[in-house]
C-alpha cells in the first residue's frame, strides 16, 4: 500500500518577491520522509483570497493532508485565516480558546491586548488549535488542512506538534552511489536499472568538481531488501 501523500501551500508576497527565502518547504519535506508521509506537491501563492481558497481546495481535495505556511498574523495582508474558512464553506470568528491565550500571553509580557492582536485568534468553525509554545499565537487543523505560522521557528514547532496526529507509511530510506563520470554516460544503464525495479525512486544529480564531471545516484524506497538489490546492481554497473 502506497505511503500517504501531503501538499505544502506557501502563502505571501514576500516569497515570490524573493524578499524571504522559504525554508519550510524544505523542512517539511525532511520530517515527512521520516514519517514515511510522501511530500508530493508544493506550491507557492500570493496574499490574494481568491488564488489561495482555490489552492486550498485543489489540494485538500488530491492529497490526504495539506500543510499551509504564512499568512496568519495580525496585519491586514494576513488573510490565510478568512480564506481556509471560505475554501469550507464555514464562518470565522474570535474563539474564545484562542483569546484567553493570547489575552494571558499579553498579560504576562505587559503588551496591550490591542485589535491587531487579537485578530490572531479568528478561528474558522470547526477547527482545532495547533500549539504554538513560541508566540502563542495558534495555528488550526480544519478537515485535512493544518494552517501554520510563516516565521519557521514556528512553523517547526506546529509541525512537531501536528506530525504525531497523522498516520505514516514506512520511513522513505535513500542510498547514493557517486559516479566520476557525466550524466550522458550513466543514463542508459542506470535507465535500464530503474525499469527493473519500477517499485523504487531512481534519480541522477551531476555536479563538477575540480573541473570533471561527475553523477551522484539516487535510490529510494520503503523497503530495505529491494534498495539493497538495486544498489548492489548499481555498484556492479559502476565499478570503483
Amino acid at each position: 500500500m502506497p505511503n500517504p501523500t501531503a501538499a505544502m501551500l506557501v502563502i505571501g508576497d514576500e516569497i515570490l518577491s524573493g524578499r524571504t527565502r522559504d525554508t519550510n518547504t524544505h523542512f517539511l519535506a525532511g520530517e515527512l520522509t521520516r514519517h514515511g508521509i510522501a511530500l508530493a506537491e508544493a506550491r507557492v501563492v500570493p496574499d490574494d483570497h481568491a488564488v489561495i481558497v482555490a489552492a486550498v481546495n485543489a489540494l485538500r481535495a488530491s492529497h490526504d493532508t495539506v500543510f499551509t505556511s504564512g499568512g496568519i498574523g495580525p496585519t491586514h495582508d494576513d488573510i490565510t485565516a478568512d480564506a481556509i474558512a471560505a475554501a469550507f464553506g464555514v464562518r470565522i470568528s474570535k474563539r474564545a480558546d484562542a483569546m484567553a491565550l493570547l489575552d494571558a500571553h499579553y498579560q504576562r509580557s505587559g503588551m496591550e491586548f490591542n485589535d491587531a492582536r487579537q485578530r490572531m485568534a479568528r478561528i474558522p468553525d470547526g477547527a482545532a488549535l495547533i500549539d504554538n509554545p513560541i508566540s502563542i499565537a495558534p495555528g488550526f487543523t480544519l478537515g485535512n488542512v493544518h494552517v501554520m505560522a510563516g516565521v519557521p521557528t514556528i512553523f517547526q514547532a506546529m509541525v512537531a506538534s501536528v506530525l504525531p496526529t497523522l498516520t505514516g507509511g514506512a520511513p522513505l530510506l535513500s542510498q547514493t552511489l557517486r559516479v566520476d563520470r557525466g550524466e550522458g554516460e550513466v543514463a542508459g544503464p542506470f535507465g535500464v536499472l530503474a525499469a527493473e525495479f519500477p517499485d523504487l525512486s531512481m534519480g541522477s544529480y551531476p555536479f563538477t568538481q575540480n573541473g570533471a564531471f561527475g553523477t551522484n545516484l539516487v535510490i529510494r524506497g520503503t523497503d530495505p531488501s529491494r534498495l539493497h538489490a538495486a544498489m548492489t546492481r548499481l555498484a556492479s554497473l559502476f565499478p570503483a
